[in-house]
């Protein structure tokens, strides 16, 4: 599945890390949330960059004091219709100031992407979808008129000078 990344089509040096998986001493890696918690102080002292990846049902709060740490977080969209990584997003980009990267993994469709970015997501691990139609996603609306993560300034805002 190719990564999107900042509008391009990425090598993703990351690897998601399985529960009964040793870790490795080096490389760049990703493991659930409740498996970063439970080794959060020993994954600190680690040469390597640690990612986290979020299930629909995990508690982003719980993050909130490990954030500056963490460089990458997946967030999965397990199904279509299952929107709570939206909010996710959101609660990372506006409530909790996450700068890294955010990235959509699981079920990601082109019809989803335009509303991920809008809620701050910054890369996503597409399935069936190629370059050009994840840019065209991005493209697709040219306003919006509502605040979101993303960084588009809403109509309303434009319209009147604010």
């Amino acid at each position: 599945m190719p990564l999107i990344k900042h509008g391009a089509e990425s090598d993703d040096p990351w690897d998601y890390v399985e529960d009964e998986v040793e870790l490795s001493d080096g490389g760049y890696f990703t493991v659930r949330l409740s498996r970063f918690l439970a080794e959060a102080p020993t994954l600190s002292d680690r040469n390597t960059r640690v990612g986290v990846r979020l299930a629909s049902d995990d508690d982003v709060e719980e993050l909130v004091p490990y954030l500056q740490h963490i460089q990458l977080i997946e967030i999965d969209f397990p199904k279509y219709t299952d929107g709570r990584g939206y909010s996710q997003a959101q609660l990372l980009r506006r409530r909790y100031g996450y700068t890294g990267e955010l990235r959509a993994v699981g079920h990601v469709l082109r019809d989803q992407i335009f509303y991920m970015n809008r809620s701050g997501i910054d890369a996503y691990d597409t399935v069936r979808a190629d370059l050009t139609s994840v840019l065209e996603a991005l493209k697709e609306y040219s306003e919006v008129y509502q605040p979101g993560a993303g960084g588009q300034v809403p109509v309303f805002r434009k319209r009147h000078g604010s």
